[in-house]
């Protein structure tokens, strides 16, 4: 007749479902302890009544992270947070960013500003990072396109020090011609694959029979001229 197991023997499944809760139970209080020192950050920014980060904490963050509003960096960081509107940031989207930085502090969160840089430069991100750029800046209700000033002001920021010729030349076509008003986001995303895609300032890739907008073609119609 086989023994009884004794009573107190261990159970190799109890111990690594023992285990197995611990862990759970240190990621849970490393996490809520995460979560803890991201949101004193934000509150060192956030207006106490609208529990958002609003024009002038951005400006406070701006100057702790020296840096300029119109940083490209800035812009990154409200991409990494998945922001919605302009000149507002929320509690749940400042601590998606920070949490995917890993930036429990203002120090920490300056030392993972260049590895974002690095992770948005990459061609696909960058693309993604390109039409939010654009869309961020739709600060009205249903608002479709963006006027010419502001798409000027915005290229500056995130295309030109890829692609400083092209995006140089566009800018001053953009201000001298009288025919469009307002960029579509299809056109500024089409301005990107222009640059990717055509030779500058040669343009010998460049074919008015392909699926290029309007925009593009009186672009390439005015470089052909002034270059002629």
């Amino acid at each position: 007749m086989r023994p009884d197991r004794k009573i107190g023997s261990s159970n190799p499944m109890s111990i690594k479902a023992n285990d197995v809760d611990l862990f759970h139970s240190a990621s849970n209080k490393a996490l809520m302890q995460m979560l803890g020192q991201i949101d004193e950050m934000f509150d060192n920014y956030a207006n106490e009544k609208t529990n958002m980060i609003e024009a002038a904490g951005i400006e406070e963050l701006c100057s702790d992270l020296k840096m300029r509003a119109d940083d490209v960096r800035m812009l990154m960081l409200a991409w990494k947070m998945k922001g919605k509107k302009q000149g507002l940031i929320t509690q749940d989207e400042w601590r998606r960013g920070m949490k995917a930085l890993e930036a429990t502090s203002l120090e920490k969160l300056e030392k993972a500003l260049p590895g974002l840089e690095r992770e948005v430069r990459r061609p696909l991100i960058f693309k993604d990072f390109y039409a939010f750029a654009f869309q961020y800046n739709l600060t009205e209700e249903l608002q479709r396109t963006l006027d010419i000033y502001n798409v000027c002001l915005l290229l500056k920021i995130v295309l030109r020090s890829q692609f400083r010729p092209q995006v140089d030349s566009f800018i001053h076509f953009l201000q001298i011609q009288k025919e469009y008003m307002v960029l579509t986001l299809d056109q500024w995303m089409e301005f990107y694959r222009f640059c990717n895609e055509i030779s500058f300032p040669e343009l010998d890739q460049y074919d008015e029979k392909l699926a290029w907008p309007l925009l593009i073609d009186s672009f390439v119609e005015w470089l052909r001229q002034n270059n002629n």
